[in-house]
Parts: structure tokens; sequence; C-alpha cells
């Protein structure tokens, strides 16, 4: 494994079913949270929505995206997302939420 490579703390894991109403806030949210050693595994569960085009329109190396070709229901796609992390801890976030800016930095600071 590349030593250059950075094992991210915390797994981020969003499920995302026709959000688009929602999403950017969401993801910003996270993406500008005040601790940063995560991943953020965006799972598109089928959206016949603009949902997908929004999540393709961020550049951030922390995201990773997951398509579901069809609608396969939010427990399969946390299953995903939980298979795909690398974390030592899985944060959840709906696609409706706004996390608070030190959202990870607690928990991160209260688990460790």
């Amino acid at each position: 494994m590349d030593q250059n490579i950075k094992t991210p703390l915390v797994s981020v894991i969003l499920p995302v079913f026709n959000s688009e109403k929602y999403l950017v806030e969401a993801m910003e949210s996270i993406l500008n949270q005040s601790y940063s050693n995560i991943e953020f595994i965006v799972i598109n569960d089928g959206s016949t929505d603009a949902s997908e085009k929004i999540i393709a329109g961020f550049n951030d190396e922390r995201i990773k995206i997951v398509n579901n070709h069809q609608n396969k229901g939010l427990i399969y796609s946390l299953n995903t997302g939980i298979n795909h992390a690398k974390g030592k801890y899985i944060a959840r976030m709906d696609a409706d939420d706004i996390s608070l800016p030190d959202r990870l930095k607690f928990q991160v600071e209260f688990l460790e």
C-alpha cells in the first residue's frame, strides 16, 4: 500500500433516492466539516430525479460514488456503503439532513 495514502478514520455513508431538493446542502455540510479525515460514500439508489447529476457535480477526492442502477432500498444501500467503508468509524447521514460544522469532530473526540 502506498505510504502517502491516508486511511480515513471516519466513513460517512449517505444513501440517496430522489433527493435533489436537499442534496447539495446535505453534501456540503459533510464536506465542510471541521474534521476532514473522512471518506464520503454516496450511494445513489436508482434516483430518477437530478440527484445523480448533483452528486457527480461535486469534485472532492473524499467522495466515493456508488450507483445502484435501480432502487434497492435504504437497508441495501446502507449495507453497500458499509461494504465500501475503510474507516474505523461509520457515520450515517440522510440526504435531507444537515450536519453542524463540528459534528464529526465532536463524535471522533468522544469515540477516541
